[in-house]
């Protein structure tokens, strides 16, 4: 006859807090690397350097530079496709920190039983 209550596979409560700490302790972890993220800039240049844009983690942009060779007024569209190819290289660049910092602590999910 089965068992009524307890806990299935016969593990105890001391092991579901275990469990609770472990998760609250990456919790924690994955905050705290959310945060150094943000806290981190990202250059990306595009054109051999013609434009360059920084980004916070935040995905923020906080400086544009643009070599006034590259600002030809018969062909804005050139200078249009720089800025926009460095701001997407940038952003990918974000885009790997996070999955980085992510499968890390993701790579700690394994002592939760997952």
């Amino acid at each position: 006859m089965a068992k009524r209550g307890g806990f299935p596979g016969g593990m105890m409560p001391g092991n579901m807090n275990n469990l609770m700490k472990q998760a609250q302790r990456m919790q924690r972890q994955m905050e705290e690397q959310q945060k150094e993220l943000e806290e981190k800039t990202f250059t990306a240049t595009a054109g051999g350097g013609a434009v360059a844009v920084t980004m916070s983690g935040k995905r923020e942009v906080t400086k544009v530079t643009i070599d006034p060779d590259a600002c030809d007024p018969e062909d804005v569209e050139t200078l249009e496709d720089m800025v926009m190819a460095a701001v997407n290289d940038t952003l990918h660049q974000i885009d790997e920190a996070n999955s980085s910092v992510m499968g890390k602590l993701a790579g700690g999910l394994g002592g939760l039983g997952i």
